[in-house]
């Protein structure tokens, strides 16, 4: 007689597919069943994206990187990337609004250790100090200089632009500066970047000497 491949439970024969599930300790009526995967929402998918893309759009800017690259990294196929981020410019501009986040982010975080019988003055030396950690982030620091570099492109350049004016009425509101206080911060805060980018501070050269002078790039231990 050929031996029944079907399980049964209670007195019911069950697939002989399911056979080869145990019944749950302690329980005639239940199924081990074999584990899941954890389904991840579609933000935290879109954060993955972006994990993966920072780095690469840091190193090689909107232009240079292909999606094909940022989907590996991800770990997700090509299309199903796609279809979370809809276009490449969209996600760059997220990579963008996030590095500004970071920055206001940074500013904030300063100006709750100040005190008010600060001047404005004061306050504002004592706030744009903080963008020395955020030059020594290379990742942060080069995002800003790639989002420049792709502002021929009408959105980011929109986002480039929202993310600087968002910085400087955040200096504005933290520090109670003038206008030419903070154009004075900003403009250091460029030089910075462009400094920190080649390393200038490194060299025992004239021209690098005049450009570093007093500023400082690495931030205290």
């Amino acid at each position: 007689k050929r031996a029944s491949s079907a399980a049964t439970v209670k007195g019911c024969e069950l697939p002989a597919l399911w056979s080869c599930y145990a019944l749950s300790e302690g329980s005639e009526y239940s199924l081990s069943m074999a584990p899941t995967r954890t389904r991840q929402s579609a933000a935290a998918r879109h954060q993955q994206i972006l994990a993966a893309a920072r780095p690469l759009f840091a190193e090689r800017g909107y232009f240079g990187t292909p999606t094909v690259e940022i989907a590996t990294a991800a770990g997700l196929s090509h299309g199903y990337m796609f279809r979370l981020i809809g276009t490449k410019e969209a996600l760059f501009i997220d990579v963008v609004r996030d590095c500004f986040a970071e920055i206001a982010s940074a500013f904030r975080h300063a100006a709750t250790n100040e005190t008010q019988a600060q001047s404005p003055s004061e306050r504002l030396q004592e706030t744009s100090m903080a963008y020395v950690d955020v030059v020594a982030r290379r990742e942060l620091l080069l995002i800003q200089l790639q989002a420049t570099a792709a502002c021929t492109e009408p959105a980011i350049r929109e986002a480039v632009r929202e993310g600087y004016g968002s910085i400087v009425e955040l200096l504005r509101e933290l520090t109670g500066a003038d206008d030419a206080a903070i154009q004075q911060v900003m403009a250091f805060g460029m030089l910075s970047n462009f400094i920190a980018a080649m390393d200038a501070e490194e060299l025992d050269e004239p021209w690098a000497r005049t450009l570093v002078g007093d500023l400082v790039f690495k931030p205290p231990q």
